[in-house]
């Protein structure tokens, strides 16, 4: 099962990543001013990662594949490592929708 852990930048700021089952990383927020700005954040991706049409799947300059995942209001609240092949980001994709809604939450900061 996977959960989302919150901690802290160096520049104070709030953010959170999500990881699966194994520990990894596969989904990380931008910073937050406040810890309840990061909670929530939190919550939108619950409720996001369920539509897919919310996860844009883009390349690098340098050729890799990665997505994000984007609100409603069409702000990005979560983005992905850069990956080595197209499946592996639609693997990481589908690791978000399985593990987001229900993972619990781990405050690290």
């Amino acid at each position: 099962m996977g959960k989302f852990e919150i901690t802290t930048r160096k520049n104070g700021e709030f953010q959170f990543n999500l990881k699966a089952g194994n520990g990894q990383v596969i989904l990380s927020s931008e910073g937050y001013s406040s810890k309840g700005a990061c909670q929530n954040g939190i919550e939108s991706v619950k409720k996001n990662s369920q539509d897919d049409s919310k996860f844009e799947r883009k390349t690098s300059s340098n050729g890799k594949p990665y997505f994000n995942l984007k609100a409603t209001n069409g702000q990005v609240i979560g983005n992905s490592e850069m990956y080595e092949s197209e499946a592996s980001r639609e693997n990481g994709i589908e690791s978000v929708k399985k593990n987001a809604p229900d993972a619990e939450t781990s405050d690290l900061s």
